[in-house]
């Protein structure tokens, strides 16, 4: 089998809180003839199980369980062992049988193992990639559950898409200020009205930025820089945005009525920033290395999420990078630019990392090799 990036198998993760209705989207999905040839890995631990009758009556599905626990604490063993396996077990004649893999999670899962594992396990990294992070969210709960439970942040932090669930069940001023707190946590994920499960497979799959049948990579989509609105320049050729406590949860919060519009200063997501990072001068590549390195090290815990379109000095094809937490995966060449624009641009989601911390850091670095820099006047 042939390792490269466009030859490895997409991995969608399916996550959400308890009762979000991961389940039922899961149930609708594996009908759909875009799904067709897709294997579906279940860990039930604490959730209802998959309608089998259904998958019994679609086409082709091929559904393993995974049964021994959280999917979160067990990844290390468990999905190793159930990636590895079935590359052989749902092969016929020595062909693969299945073309994507779907993980619903459970509900209490973080997704940042599962990504960690597809990013850096031998076994596993050489032949999947992950395609993205889709999250469900119970729009009649979603407030609550936000406010008192991590995981829920950190799934809607780290997603690719927001699917809402049980919107007959809120009146709209509360959802639109739950909406504006989900757009603070994650302004570039594109959020979706969910209802008995039903959702196009189309706005979930091929969300990440490798080409799909000879396409050219959809970076644009992928990076979605454009949600992080209000740029304003910063030091040097720097510009970045912190879409948080400008138009964020807070700003919607203080301009309600009643108790449940009151702020709670201990809510989990006040300390998730994110915004986007962007320079128009090409990086020298000992500058990006160093600075890399340094997040790692001193906040790489802290960093939930990063993706970015790079132009490294010296290259004429763009690079793109992604990292959680203290793992990124090593820049990867793009065939060409995705249009006229040349800027690198970076967008951080973080657990309480703020923008200033990453202009100062990038520019100590920078100016540590003034050499590669025009003068700025």
């Amino acid at each position: 089998m042939s390792n490269s990036l466009s030859s490895r198998i997409p991995v969608t993760l399916l996550t959400g809180f308890l009762g979000s209705g991961k389940t039922t989207i899961l149930n609708h999905l594996v009908q759909q003839p875009e799904l067709a040839t897709a294997l579906v890995i279940i860990n039930e631990f604490g959730a209802v199980a998959l309608d089998h009758r259904l998958v019994a009556h679609s086409t082709d599905h091929v559904v393993m369980e995974m049964s021994s626990g959280c999917l979160c604490c067990t990844i290390r063993g468990d999905l190793i062992d159930t990636l590895r396996d079935i590359h052989w077990r749902f092969s016929r004649e020595g062909l693969r049988q299945y073309d994507r893999v779907l993980i619903e999670t459970t509900g209490l899962a973080d997704p940042a193992p599962i990504i960690h594992t597809l990013m850096t396990q031998p076994e596993v990294a050489t032949r999947y990639r992950l395609d993205g992070v889709v999250t469900a969210l119970d729009l009649a709960t979603g407030w609550e559950t936000l406010d008192r439970q991590t995981e829920a942040v950190r799934q809607a932090a780290m997603a690719d898409v927001l699917l809402l669930t049980k919107g007959d069940l809120i009146a709209p001023e509360r959802r639109s200020e739950l909406e504006q707190r989900l757009k603070a946590i994650n302004p570039a994920a594109p959020r979706y009205d969910v209802r008995d499960g039903v959702v196009a497979p189309d706005l979930l799959l091929d969300l990440g930025f490798y080409a799909v049948e000879g396409k050219t990579p959809n970076v644009r989509r992928w990076l979605r820089e454009e949600a992080y609105a209000d740029e304003r320049p910063v030091k040097g050729d720097t510009h970045a945005s912190d879409h948080y406590h400008g138009q964020g949860a807070d700003h919607a919060h203080h301009h309600g009525h009643g108790p449940h519009h009151e702020h709670d200063v201990n809510r989990h997501d006040d300390q998730i920033r994110a915004f986007c990072f962007s320079l128009n001068e090409p990086i020298p590549e000992v500058v990006l290395a160093a600075w890399l390195e340094m997040l790692l090290r001193f906040v790489g815990s802290d960093i939930l999420r990063v993706k970015g379109i790079l132009h490294i000095e010296g290259h004429d094809r763009p690079f793109v990078i992604q990292g959680v937490q203290h793992i990124f995966h090593p820049p990867i060449s793009l065939p060409a630019w995705p249009d006229e624009d040349r800027r690198s641009r970076v967008v951080f989601i973080t657990r309480g990392v703020e923008r200033q911390a990453i202009e100062e850091t990038f520019d100590a670095f920078r100016q540590a090799v003034p050499q590669a820099w025009e003068v700025e006047t």
